[in-house]
């Protein structure tokens, strides 16, 4: 008889970085599981690299389901309450299906180029350093979380989309809420409609007089409707701050308890790049995501029925042996490529490139200026995002010499 897994083992229980040792046995034994969920549905859990991969990259893996209030579009630890694919939300074009998925990405795609985003570096640079300036101010300890790992990308996604930083508390504080797991439908509602309420009255004013950012461009198109506006807004300033914030943070968490790779980041500062990789590999901040099967599905030797929910784990095929060898060790002169952190396929991370110019920034300017960072506090006594929609740190408090 197969053994089915009971719920989804979440907690990265032999180091706050490596994969929940349930998920390592499960690859090992069977890298398609069958899964019970809490509501009663049998669905799959997959962990093996070249699975996830393929089913990223398979439409018929649908990426329309609710999981668990408003399509979150965003890998959802939380056990959805049901199989069936919910009305689509306008704009929040990462849980939609082509066609839909593919005319609101397609407006997209010519501000996240790599040109674009090469032409864009100086000025992150410029950002990360400033940052680093205010954080050198300060007299240690301070929350890395709070001086320097949420900052960075908040300044760059707001000036790259038009929002006001003057604003943040407002969009940081219901992002937050947002991606809480245990938090009530009430609340998380609250949060997201003080986020769209917010957006909406921003691409309004956008529509009404256009400036010089991306929110703007897409404001000047008719062919997008105010709703739809404020979907991909806060598709965008949820995706451009929350996930690079949290890979800086846990990042540097990561090298300060792996000290010898950190030494060989600041003897080699050209071995960043690759370290960067090596770190979304090894950390995968967004752990899982989730799929529903939009027909019956024959699968690495399993049959997936039609409106099963399918939960592939990024984590665990980053982890995986046959792909990557010594895989729960970090290694910044590993070549990472390849990793599934950004996704695959038609969904892949539209901002790839840009957070690789912040992680690379944040993480150069980071060991230049500050070559005595360590942790202020036991690495045990870091209160870890275990409740949270992304991985990472809640704040990580570091001195300096």
């Amino acid at each position: 008889m197969t053994e089915v897994q009971h719920g989804l083992p979440m907690d990265r229980d032999v180091t706050p970085f490596d994969p929940p040792s349930r998920i390592t046995e499960l690859r090992s034994a069977r890298p398609i599981s069958p899964m019970l969920f809490p509501d009663g549905h049998e669905g799959w859990l997959v962990t093996g690299y070249e699975a996830v991969r393929q089913a990223l990259a398979d439409t018929r893996f649908s990426n329309r389901q609710d999981l668990g209030i408003l399509h979150v579009p965003f890998p959802t630890p939380g056990m959805p309450e049901q199989t069936e694919p919910s009305p689509q939300t306008p704009g929040l074009f990462l849980s939609m299906d082509p066609p839909d998925h593919t005319r609101l990405r397609r407006k997209l795609t010519g501000a996240f180029t790599v040109k674009r985003m090469k032409a864009l570096e100086e000025g992150i640079i410029e950002i990360t350093e400033r940052q680093l300036d205010e954080l050198a101010k300060l007299t240690p300890p301070v929350d890395l979380v709070k001086e320097f790992a949420l900052p960075v990308p908040s300044l760059v996604i707001c000036e790259m989309l038009g929002v006001p930083y003057a604003d943040r508390e407002t969009f940081q504080g219901n992002s937050t809420k947002f991606m809480e797991r245990e938090v009530n439908l009430e609340d998380k509602m609250a949060a997201y409609m003080a986020m769209h309420t917010y957006l909406y009255e921003l691409v309004t004013s956008k529509r009404a007089e256009p400036g010089d950012d991306l929110l703007s461009d897409l404001a000047r198109d008719e062919d997008l409707s105010l709703e739809e506006l404020t979907g991909m807004a806060f598709l965008l300033l949820l995706a451009g701050h929350e996930t690079t914030a949290n890979m800086l943070a846990l990042g540097t968490f990561a090298l300060l308890e792996h000290p010898e790779q950190m030494a060989a980041l600041r003897s080699d500062p050209e071995l960043i790049p690759d370290a960067v990789e090596e770190l979304l590999r090894y950390l995968a901040v967004a752990d899982v995501f989730f799929r529903y099967a939009a027909e019956d599905i024959e699968f690495f030797g399993e049959t997936i029925r039609e409106g099963s929910t399918v939960i592939l784990s990024l984590l665990a095929g980053n982890h995986d042996p046959e792909r990557y060898e010594n895989p729960d060790t970090l290694d910044v002169r590993r070549n990472a490529r390849g990793h599934l952190s950004f996704g695959h396929g038609i969904h892949q991370c539209l901002g790839q490139q840009l957070a690789r110019i912040e992680m690379r920034a944040g993480f150069e300017g980071l060991l230049r200026r500050f070559p005595t960072l360590e942790l202020a506090v036991a690495a045990r006594e870091v209160k870890l995002r275990t409740d949270m929609n992304i991985y990472g740190v809640h704040a990580l408090p570091v001195t300096w010499a």
